[in-house]
């Protein structure tokens, strides 16, 4: 039998499924209502459509890695004690191991098949929400990779192996031993960890927030009376010190603060046994970014009362 578009706006109403999926499940019932409610519910959707609503905040940022390459990724669920779970951890390490298969970018991760299923990773953990009972999703990943070298992972706080918090990677190009350069770079991970820089270096930071920063030096110099000459100096010293606090290599290094990161790598060098760059890092941090909804209990058990 043919399904009518209102028909399918009807159980999308009642169900808050997508409308791809409400057409899908009156075909498979002849255009049963209720039916087709039963099998939305049986398959998770109805159930998983009507949280999507709910602010995914909480969750875990995994890692994984192989002998030149590295993923991160973050997977998202509504509360802490669902990403305690063992079954929702075992989602997030499955992610990551997509991500390091495919090319750790975001969209391809997302489509890629599932381990195990048919389905892509999207669709996986869509199915999952019914399950889990929490509105969960896979909110974004990204790699690191060398031709010669290694490419690190620490994860700070981890509440189970290469889950936790926040995740880092860091690269290193080198010639020389592999395991001294990894064991190196696993130190710089710390340092980004603990220290959050905004670039590699000073090159790699965006123009507008370099301006930004020279524009309130140069007001905050203007304000001391002394000439341009001296302001332009003033200016550039402060700026100086920018680059030292926000770029990685110019940073203090965390587990030596006498030397920089850069003079740090100088030094590893010695135990690598060939000259190393380091090529780049990302940090995630769980959530950053996403703006969580403030629940106001006494308004919530206001309105339940007037129900």
């Amino acid at each position: 039998m043919s399904i009518t578009a209102a028909q399918v706006k009807q159980l999308r109403d009642m169900t808050g499924a997508g409308m791809m999926d409400c057409k899908a499940a009156l075909a498979e019932t002849n255009g049963d209502m209720e039916a087709a409610v039963d099998w939305l519910r049986a398959k998770g959707i109805a159930k998983a459509d009507k949280k999507a609503g709910r602010t995914a905040a909480e969750g875990l940022v995994g890692v994984a890695g192989d002998a030149t390459s590295a993923v991160v990724v973050e997977v998202n669920s509504e509360t802490d004690f669902v990403a305690r779970a063992e079954s929702f951890q075992e989602i997030v390490r499955n992610v990551a191991q997509v991500a390091l298969a495919v090319g750790g970018e975001t969209e391809a991760v997302a489509n890629a098949k599932y381990p195990g299923t048919d389905k892509t990773v999207t669709q996986a953990i869509k199915d999952a929400v019914g399950t889990i009972g929490e509105n969960l999703s896979f909110r974004r990943s990204a790699k690191l990779s060398v031709g010669a070298g290694a490419v690190a992972t620490y994860v700070h706080n981890a509440v189970a192996e290469n889950l936790g918090k926040l995740g880092v990677l860091v690269a290193i190009e080198t010639a020389g031993n592999a395991d001294a350069a990894r064991a190196f770079a696993r130190q710089v991970a710390m340092h980004v960890a603990a220290t959050n820089p905004l670039a590699l270096t000073a090159e790699q930071i965006d123009p507008a927030a370099v301006a930004r920063e020279r524009a309130i030096f140069t007001e905050q110099a203007r304000e001391s009376g002394k000439p341009d000459n001296i302001i332009e100096k003033m200016v550039e010293g402060r700026l100086r010190k920018f680059y030292e606090e926000v770029v990685l290599l110019k940073q203090s290094f965390v587990l030596n603060p006498d030397i920089t990161v850069e003079a740090a790598l100088k030094e590893a060098e010695k135990e690598i046994g060939a000259p190393a760059k380091i090529t780049g890092f990302i940090r995630f941090a769980l959530g950053e970014g996403i703006e969580r909804e403030e629940s106001d209990f006494a308004a919530e058990v206001a309105a339940a009362v007037k129900k």
